[in-house]
């Protein structure tokens, strides 16, 4: 079957390593057959993307699956001369695995590396425009394992550009298979992914491709979901306590996605036109449809002109976030002007109309024509101002009128749909469309917002739900990769969000420059030191004067012990807090610089800025606890009894065990230099808690790192160890301890090990290894 594009043999061709397809029959491939019990998993990929293809495509599909084996052949074989004809296709999609990223391989070289040379020199060349606008390349990779950093970086090296690919991963905890067709327990998945939507997404993709191969427009539609009604209960419960130390424990990461929402905003809702102010009393937006004007010179649209507007009108009155005029009522209005003649229905006489129907928006649009192709432009209206603040292009052919317009009104509503939930869920953050990876999907956006909503109120499990729900509607939704990647890192999951980060560096090209600086800057702050993590903040720095900016460079100083450089950092956060909204963004604001003058020893400047942080956060965990540490630094005992009072008071009523408030006391006690207390403390958490071994770990590195005790240090982290063998923060103990015991080789070794296994650049850690690097250096 030839190819839809003359030329070409196949429109789609499957490589893949015959390792990853054991089980499948030997022989020709027959796709009108039904596969064996036995068929492997590429057989049945293969038979399962033939189906979804079958009901995308109008016209057939061929397909190119050479299911004979050629695992272990080399570049000094002899490769089948018809198989370069083959590999003549639109699209080749390499199954990637662990073994299918092998340079000796007869799939890579042969078949990977062969069809992506020959595909940059042919006719349509290797990288293709998108409908949509974006550009993509014919290679269009199934993952099916979790891949190496290496090894995307050799699959990037032959696309020339960043690794899109879909997934068919199952990933549980200690698992990582490919996705099944069949799963046993589908909802154990952590990637949230369903076989059958990926083979659709694959399908999609294809059809996304093919048409830009064609110069063909997409005319399909994405219909948008209702709301469920668990959802919307979810914002009746009550804010749960924000943990009380986590900020300053954790490190630099948990930071970083407290700016995620300044960063990662819905696209298109700029400028000053706030879409807010646009919603009414009611919740929804009040909205007229006028007639579409027929400019193509041709009569025959005419009938188009009402047909377009009444079809809008029944489309967007299914939504129940807007408020749509109905046809009969904007009719008559038109009459009652003499309006029969809609060349002569002007932006100023459509808003004339819009204050008469008391709406806050109205759609005005036209009909034009180029041969057989047929546009619809929309503009939303702003009936106060007159101003236009978005405007729509659907394209498609003479003949498919209907589909066009439900297209436009589901744009239309998808956009219009999300001003109303940033209001409903409460996010008052301006929003810039260069700082966005968008989604074309309301209902992913809107779970992205729910995520947002539960970071907000301390709870990272349930943001980490929405946003898995949100990427298994939209796997694109860059947003939400990069909001999980900390979302996981906040809950000290650093495997997990090293895996997330990369997802999201994979898919830089979909990005504009701004949102690929913060990807590298995430990229830097998991897999490379907080150095490189700096130079990419400088130069988004360059790109744009944002809040965002300041904080995450102060805390990467903070992470360097270069407090003196993170200060006046944290103090442009609060002058531009104060200079943007009238006060602080919130109590962070004001902690990270308080905790930057206390370890510089400004006391001063520390009373001052708690002084102030009393006028808007009077009641803050985290503030009273470093009021607590300054009054016991400066010898103030009776202020420091008060400040532990009440700081033990707010635990308590945010739930917090006896054993948490005895840590948080002790830790109060260590930073202000009365170590015998902090021990003291830290005693009494353990033995409320004796099998915790977070509790052991913390009072093992104060008798070691204080050498207070470090012989029943060591012997309290070997028992942490024992339960938690692999906590990278226990190891070090260990190492320090050892070191501290003038150990130095065992030391270093235990270090260097700890180093080379971390997935997350750990200043203490290095620390400590320099200083046993320096010790045994000194003992040759």
């Amino acid at each position: 079957m030839p190819s839809l594009i003359p030329g070409y043999e196949y429109d789609i061709f499957i490589s893949y390593r015959q390792k990853d397809n054991k089980g499948g029959r030997q022989g020709a491939p027959s796709f009108g057959a039904t596969q064996s019990r036995e068929a492997g998993w590429v057989s049945e990929f293969v038979e399962a993307l033939k189906n979804e293809l079958e009901s995308t495509f109008k016209e057939e599909i061929s397909i190119y699956f050479d299911i004979n084996p050629h695992d272990g052949l080399l570049e000094t074989h002899d490769v089948d001369a018809s198989l370069k004809e083959k590999l003549k296709c639109l699209v080749f999609i390499p199954v990637l695995s662990r073994t299918y990223c092998d340079p000796k391989s007869f799939a890579w070289k042969n078949e990977f590396e062969a069809f992506s040379e020959q595909a940059s020199k042919d006719q349509l060349g290797l990288k293709v425009k998108l409908p949509n606008g974006n550009i993509a390349t014919r290679v269009l990779p199934v993952r099916i394992h979790d891949l190496d950093l290496g090894d995307i970086k050799l699959c990037e090296s032959i696309i020339g550009g960043v690794l899109r690919d879909i997934e068919f991963i199952y990933k549980s905890e200690g698992v990582n298979r490919p996705l099944r067709s069949s799963e046993d327990k589908p909802y154990e998945n952590l990637n949230n992914t369903f076989y059958r939507d990926q083979i659709n997404k694959t399908a999609l993709a294809i059809k996304e491709i093919i048409l830009g191969l064609k110069g063909e427009p997409d005319m399909s539609v994405e219909k948008s979901t209702e709301l469920r009604d668990q959802e919307r209960e979810f914002y009746d419960v009550r804010k749960p306590a924000r943990s009380p130390k986590k900020k300053l424990l954790i490190g630099a990461g948990i930071l970083a996605v407290l700016i995620i929402a300044a960063l990662f905003l819905w696209p298109g809702l700029t400028g000053r036109n706030n879409l807010k102010r646009l919603i009414a009393k009611d919740g929804r937006i009040p909205i007229a449809v006028m007639p579409f004007q027929n400019m193509t010179n041709d009569t025959i649209w005419n009938v188009w002109q009402d047909g377009i507007q009444g079809i809008l009108i029944n489309n967007l009155s299914n939504s129940g976030e807007l408020k749509v005029r109905q046809l009969e009522t904007i009719t008559n209005m038109l009459k009652s002007k003499g309006l029969t003649d809609y060349a002569s229905l002007t932006p100023s006489v459509a808003g004339l109309i819009s204050k008469k129907l008391e709406t806050s928006v109205y759609i005005q649009g036209s009909i034009k024509q180029s041969g057989n192709t047929m546009r619809l432009n929309a503009q939303l209206i702003n009936t106060k101002t007159g101003e236009a603040f978005k405007s729509f292009q659907i394209e498609g052919t003479a003949d498919s009128i209907l589909p066009v317009i439900d297209s436009l009104s589901v744009k239309i509503q998808e956009f219009l749909l999300i001003s109303v939930m940033k209001k409903e869920l409460g996010f008052d953050i301006e929003n810039n469309e260069k700082y966005i990876s968008g989604t074309s999907s309301s209902e992913a956006f809107r779970y992205y917002m729910y995520g947002a909503k539960a970071f907000r109120n301390g709870d990272m499990s349930t943001q980490r739900e929405w946003l898995l729900k949100a990427i298994a509607i939209d796997s694109n939704f860059v947003a939400a990769i990069h909001d999980i990647c900390y979302a996981y890192a906040n809950d000290n999951n650093n495997k997990q969000a090293r895996q997330w980060c990369l997802k999201a560096y994979q898919k830089r090209d979909i990005l504009n420059m701004f949102q690929r600086l913060e990807i590298d800057r995430t990229y830097a702050d998991f897999f490379e030191t907080p150095n490189e993590s700096l130079k990419y903040l400088r130069q988004m720095k360059e790109y744009d004067d944002l809040t965002s900016n300041y904080l995450m460079t102060g805390v990467e100083y903070f992470a360097l012990e270069q407090y003196e450089k993170a200060i006046p950092e944290f103090e442009k956060v609060l002058e531009m807090d104060f200079k943007l909204y009238s006060g602080p963004w919130w109590s962070s604001d004001y902690d990270w610089l308080v905790w930057a003058y206390y370890k510089t020893g400004q006391y001063k400047k520390v009373k001052k800025l708690l002084k102030e942080s009393e006028k808007y956060y009077p009641d803050d965990t985290q503030l009273t606890w470093q009021k607590a540490v300054i009054s016991l630094a400066e010898g103030d005992t009776l202020s420091a009894n008060r400040q532990i009072k009440k700081y033990t008071s707010l635990l308590k009523e945010n739930s917090a065990s006896e054993a948490v408030i005895a840590n948080g006391i002790a830790a109060i006690y260590w930073e202000s230099g009365f170590l015998e207390k902090a021990e003291e403390y830290d005693r009494k958490a353990l033995s409320l808690e004796p099998d915790n071994p977070g509790w052991m770990n913390i009072l093992a590195y104060l008798l070691i790192d204080k050498d207070r005790n470090i012989k029943e240090g060591l012997e309290l982290i070997d028992k942490a160890l024992e339960l938690r063998p692999d906590r990278v923060g226990y190891l070090d103990t260990k190492g320090w301890g050892l070191y501290k015991q003038g150990k130095y080789e065992e030391a270093l070794k235990l270090l260097e090990k700890l180093d080379s296994l971390k997935t997350k650049y750990n200043h203490t850690l290095y620390l400590h290894l320099e200083a046993a690097r320096k010790a045994v250096a000194g003992q040759k």
